[in-house]
């Protein structure tokens, strides 16, 4: 027998991560905007509002939403969303089952030997181009571009562990600002630009990155010259041919 994949767990680069597709028209502002266009809208926040932080965090929250099949994400409205998540966190938890409901979650403590922040205001760095198996805040449309640190805050809990069950790592957050062009490319206007707060993992120093990207260039040209690793005898002495 096969073991499937735990779908629940397995989202990468999923339909939510929407920012910088094409084919989706363009945002229409409504006017006059209500809070809620529906009663039931407000009802389903009121009960997010008494749920969230007792008996699932945030980031789950958020992962829940994001292991939304395609369609149904994209034909639902942001409360219907929501709804979805709830219900499915208080039935995953057990809430919803017959009998006593679970404790509430205990808050989580900051550590006390954290050490300093790697960045500070002003630096230049590079997001990580991953593509993690899970929920991250890491949105792809940054992955693999380079901004300036803007501040430093936290520490926060990850959100890449804590919507697993890891509650334990602990990571500073920097405001990273991208040049619209570094992210939209030449015609995207050269006075724009996009703040995304990042946690520390996320981010590598420019001259890392560097070093980190010529390295796997020169790897990949020896490899590509030497025309073998086989063991050379003493009597068949190597003689490269450039041609």
């Amino acid at each position: 027998m096969v073991n499937k994949p735990d779908l629940h767990s397995l989202v990468v680069n999923g339909i939510h991560d929407m920012g910088g597709m094409h084919g989706f028209g363009p945002i229409v502002i409504e006017t006059n905007e209500p809070v809620f266009h529906a009663k039931w809208e407000g009802k389903v926040r009121a009960i997010f509002s008494e749920t969230v932080g007792r008996y699932y965090n945030l980031d789950e929250f958020r992962h829940v939403i994001e292991r939304m099949e395609p369609a149904a994400y994209l034909e639902a409205v942001h409360y219907e969303r929501w709804l979805h998540a709830v219900e499915t966190l208080l039935d995953e938890k057990g809430v919803l089952a017959a009998g006593a409901a679970p404790a509430p979650q205990a808050p989580h403590k900051r550590p006390a030997n954290l050490p300093a922040p790697r960045f500070k205001a002003g630096d230049r760095v590079i997001a990580r181009n991953m593509h993690p198996e899970g929920h991250t805040r890491l949105p792809r449309y940054a992955r693999g571009k380079s901004g300036v640190v803007t501040s430093v805050k936290g520490p926060f809990l990850l959100p890449d562990a804590n919507a697993h069950g890891n509650h334990d790592v602990w990571e500073y957050v920097y405001p990273v600002r991208f040049a619209a062009r570094e992210l939209w490319g030449a015609d995207a206007s050269a006075r724009d630009s996009v703040s995304v707060d990042l946690w520390e993992s996320y981010l590598e120093a420019v001259r890392l990155a560097s070093m980190n990207i010529r390295n796997t260039i020169l790897t990949s040209t020896l490899t590509a010259i030497i025309p073998s690793r086989r063991p050379m005898s003493r009597r068949e002495p190597w003689h490269w041919n450039p041609f």
